[in-house]
């Protein structure tokens, strides 16, 4: 969104669509992916979350700030890390990590594919966007799946402090471990940096845009069906 509306690429409609659709996500989509990440390490036994006051889908719980403004800038950003234990775990601490991380993600896509199908849904039910208050309410939440599923690639980047590199940290290899264990702190504010600099637009936008072009086709399917 940052270089876009410095580039001038955004009207005031579009503006006002993206704001709209980032307060959502910061508001309900972050939070249902970090409770996703408490409810999951709660199930396996870890009541670290629920202790911490982390079993809640209360956005104020899991606010982070500057994580909030990326949201704003950069079309994506994170919320504070939920406290686990995986010692605490029935199925063993690696399997266990493994498990609490990618819950996250995949309620990103899951919450994705319910927005697209409310936003085809409104869209075509009322008059294929000929009303108006259908037509933008459908944009935003169009806008909001699309960030969504930026977050969930997004996380699934194997490197720390993101969930992929939780999910598959038992099964890369040492030196990779040991070498990210000693920059992790350099290797989260190039992530920052690269985010802010829209480094990482092309990976990101490309598996992100395909997953969005899937969910949208199968959301719209029945709708486009009902019509003919």
């Amino acid at each position: 969104m940052l270089w876009s509306l410095i580039r001038g690429e955004l009207s005031g409609a579009d503006l006002l669509v993206d704001l709209c659709a980032s307060a959502f996500v910061l508001f309900v989509c972050l939070p249902m992916h970090e409770f996703a990440h408490a409810w999951m390490a709660n199930r396996l036994g870890d009541e670290t979350p629920r202790l911490a006051g982390r079993l809640t889908l209360n956005p104020l719980a899991h606010l982070d700030l500057f994580g909030a403004l990326l949201i704003f800038l950069a079309g994506f950003g994170y919320a504070k890390p939920v406290p686990v234990n995986p010692r605490n775990m029935r199925c063993g601490s690696k399997k266990g990590l493994a498990y609490t991380a990618l819950a996250g993600p995949v309620s990103n896509l899951i919450f994705s594919f319910l927005l697209l199908l409310i936003a085809n849904a409104v869209y075509y039910l009322a008059g294929a966007g000929q009303v108006q208050w259908a037509y933008y309410a459908s944009l935003i939440l169009t806008a909001a799946a699309q960030i969504n599923l930026s977050l969930a690639v997004f996380n699934l980047i194997p490197l720390p402090p993101l969930d992929g590199y939780n999910a598959l940290q038992r099964i890369l290899p040492y030196q990779y471990t040991r070498f990210v264990h000693q920059y992790a702190d350099y290797i989260q504010w190039g992530l920052i940096a690269a985010v802010l600099l829209g480094l990482l637009d092309g990976l990101i936008g490309g598996i992100s845009g395909a997953l969005f072009m899937l969910f949208d086709w199968l959301t719209s399917l029945p709708f486009v069906l009902l019509g003919r």
